[in-house]
């Protein structure tokens, strides 16, 4: 009986904490995996982010169209638009072109390829106060297209 209890107590702490023990070791940013949306004929992924130590997780999609294989975008779900893109052949740091405020839409077809700016270095952890650079998505890491 004893066994049973340790069991089930066990159990229930993973279900509790485990989600956030694992999420734990990716430490403040870390990327989720590919998941193809047919209908809209791109891939997208989560990127995870902690404004600072200790907060919850926040997430913002990162989109890669294969009809566009250099770029990969950044969208915000919570304001509801594209906000930068990273670029997949730049060399060196200088690979993230961030939107202006009066260019961030809910459609990529809606901006202006000129609204991108020259890439510049990563910009920081969205709402973090720290400054500590995003990480790029790794251009190895692509998804396998259909």
């Amino acid at each position: 009986m004893k066994k049973v209890l340790v069991l089930v107590s066990t159990i229930a702490l993973v279900a509790c904490f485990g989600g956030v023990l694992f999420a734990r070791g990716f430490g403040r940013q870390y990327y989720g995996g590919w998941t193809y949306y047919p209908e809209r004929t791109y891939y997208y992924r989560s990127y995870y982010y902690q404004p600072y130590d200790g907060a919850d997780y926040s997430y913002h999609y990162c989109i890669y169209y294969p009809s566009t294989p250099r770029y990969v975008y950044y969208y915000n779900p919570y304001s509801g638009y594209y906000w930068g893109r990273l670029d997949l052949e730049a060399k060196g740091d200088k690979k993230y072109s961030l939107l202006a405020e009066k260019d961030r839409k809910a459609n990529l077809k809606d901006i202006d390829e000129k609204a991108f700016p020259e890439p510049a270095e990563m910009p920081p952890i969205p709402e973090s106060k720290d400054k500590v650079p995003m990480k790029p998505i790794d251009p190895t890491d692509l998804p396998k297209t259909k």
